[in-house]
C-alpha cells in the first residue's frame, strides 16, 4: 500500500526525548516501511525516518518557540500534502484537529488516531466530518466521542526488544512524564511523604509550565529523598525505569487517554501504581502488574505490598497485550478494511 503518515509538527520524529505520539508514529511508520508498504512520513526536517520524508518545518514547533503560531506550519504541511496527495491509498494523520478541515479535499481513505483527550469542541467538530475513520487509543477514550466515527480502538504497542528487563531493581520509585499541572506530579510527591520511599523525577519543562514547576514542585526537590533529573533520552529513560521498583502514575485529575509510559515501565519488569481512572484498567492487571488506587492511602499501601508483584509477569503481560507487532497487525488490517470497502 501507499501510505501517508501524517505527523504533528510539535517535535521531530521519532523525538529525542518526550513525545509519545511522535515516538508511536516512528514505530508505525518504519515497521509498515519494513513491511514493504510504500510510506511517506511528512514531519520535520530533522526527523529520521526509512520512509520518504517530506520535510515540513526546520525542527520542532516546541524547539522554535513558536506554538502561537502552529497553524502557519500546519497549513505549509497542507500545502505539501495536497501538491502529492494522489499518490496515496491511504492517509493517517495524528495530529488530532489540526488537519481534520483538510480531509474534506481528500479523495483516498484517511484515517485519524486520537492521541489526546477528547474536548467537547473537538468533539463537535469530529462530528462535523463523518468521512474520517476515527481510531480511539483506548476503550475508555472512545467513551468521551459519542456520536464520533470512531471505527475501532487499537492500543498502542513498543518494540519488546528495546526494554532491556531488570528482576532487581534499586531503591527508589520514579515519576516520569510531561511536567503539567495535571499529571499527578504533585500527587505523587504527597505520597511520597507518607512513606519512607526515595522519588526520582523525571521530564520536560515547557515554557508554559515553568511557574507551576518553580512554585510547585521545586520547592520539594532536595536531592536526596526527592530528586529531579530532567528530561532524558531514550536510554537514559529505560536506566531509571529498569532500575526502579516502581513507576507512579497518581493521575486523579483527568481521564489519560493512554498512558505509554505505563507500559514502556511494565517491559522494563517494572510495576505501576496509578489512579483506576482513564485508560488505566485496560493497562494495568490490579495485583499482577501494579495496583490501580483511588487515593494517596491506597497508593502509600501499595508501595509498601510493590515487593508481591512478579517482574516477569509485568514483562509478559506487555507482550501478550501491547507488542510493536499487534499495534502494526491492526493497523494494517483497518488499511486494507478499507480499501476493500
Amino acid at each position: 500500500m501507499k501510505i501517508a503518515q501524517i505527523a504533528p509538527q510539535w517535535l521531530e520524529v521519532p523525538p529525542q526525548a518526550y513525545g509519545g505520539t511522535e515516538y508511536v508514529v516512528s514505530l508505525l511508520t518504519e515497521e509498515l516501511v519494513r513491511r514493504g508498504h510504500d510510506v511517506t512520513l511528512f514531519a520535520t526536517a530533522n526527523s529520521k525516518t526509512k520512509a520518504k520524508l517530506v520535510p515540513i518545518w526546520n525542527k520542532g514547533l516546541f524547539n522554535d518557540n513558536i506554538t502561537k503560531n502552529a497553524f502557519a506550519v500546519f497549513g505549509i504541511m497542507y500545502k505539501e500534502f495536497f501538491n502529492i496527495q494522489e499518490k496515496f491509498d491511504i492517509v493517517h494523520d495524528h495530529c488530532d484537529y489540526y488537519f481534520t478541515p483538510a480531509t474534506d479535499f481528500i479523495s483516498a481513505p484517511v484515517v485519524s488516531t486520537f492521541h489526546n483527550m477528547l474536548p467537547e469542541e473537538s468533539i463537535i467538530l469530529y462530528k462535523k466530518y463523518p468521512r474520517v475513520n476515527y481510531v480511539a487509543i483506548s476503550h475508555n477514550q472512545k467513551k468521551f466521542g459519542p456520536g464520533v466515527n470512531i471505527v475501532k480502538t487499537i492500543h498502542h504497542g513498543i518494540p519488546l526488544e528495546k526494554y532491556q528487563f531488570n528482576n532487581n531493581p534499586e531503591d527508589y520509585i520514579l515519576w516520569i512524564s510531561n511536567i503539567t499541572t495535571d499529571k499527578g506530579l504533585s500527587e505523587a510527591i504527597e505520597i511520597i511523604q507518607k512513606t519512607d520511599e526515595k522519588l526520582i523525577i523525571s521530564g520536560p519543562i515547557f515554557r508554559e509550565n515553568k511557574d507551576f514547576f518553580e512554585m510547585r514542585i521545586k520547592p520539594f526537590i532536595d536531592g536526596k529523598r526527592i530528586q529531579f533529573v530532567g528530561e532524558t533520552d531514550f536510554e537514559k529513560k529505560i536506566e531509571l525505569m529498569k532500575n526502579a521498583k516502581a513507576l507512579l502514575f497518581p493521575i486523579f485529575r483527568r481521564q489519560e487517554p493512554f498512558g505509554l509510559v505505563v507500559i514502556e515501565a511494565m517491559a522494563c519488569g517494572t510495576p505501576v501504581i496509578a489512579a483506576n481512572t482513564g485508560s488505566m484498567p485496560e493497562l494495568i492487571e490490579h495485583g499482577k502488574t501494579g495496583f490501580l488506587v483511588n487515593s494517596d492511602e491506597e497508593a502509600v499501601d501499595a508501595i509498601k505490598n510493590i515487593g508481591k508483584i512478579s517482574r516477569k509477569y509485568c514483562r509478559k503481560h506487555v507482550a501478550k497485550k501491547f507488542s510493536l507487532t499487534r499495534m502494526v497487525n491492526n493497523y494494517e488490517r483497518l488499511y486494507k478494511k478499507l480499501l476493500n470497502a
